[in-house]
């Protein structure tokens, strides 16, 4: 991230803006961002073509308990799926979909991975 100052630590808004540019850049088109019900907050969700992705933006500036792909528990996999099928709940039919998780890493979020179909239902 080329633009972020020497010193600088990104900060959790900015990493989902940067993420939300970032797949738009690779084809993806906004639906929303921190679409939130009583059962937790999605990030973004997104359109790649047909399929409506509910993407996780998770950072962490260090590997020491497991980075950032580790902070996706079952228990918070479980509060995505049950925030995914209230926003689904209300459209007219349910379109094909699936969840992403964009994983950066670094006090700047200087490494990225960006992993389809983290997980399922």
């Amino acid at each position: 991230m080329e633009h972020i100052e020497y010193g600088y630590q990104l900060k959790g808004s900015e990493a989902e803006r940067y993420v939300e540019g970032y797949l738009q850049g690779k084809g993806l088109a906004l639906i929303e961002r921190n679409y939130r019900c009583r059962f937790g907050e999605i990030d973004l969700i997104m359109q790649d073509q047909m399929v409506v992705v509910f993407v996780e933006v998770r950072m962490r500036c260090s590997q020491v308990f497991g980075g950032a792909g580790s902070s996706i528990t079952l228990v918070k996999q479980g509060r995505l799926i049950r925030t995914a099928k209230h926003y689904l709940a209300s459209l007219k039919s349910i379109p094909p979909c699936r969840f992403d998780a964009v994983l950066l890493s670094g006090v700047k979020g200087e490494g990225m991975e960006w992993i389809k179909d983290a997980f399922c239902e």
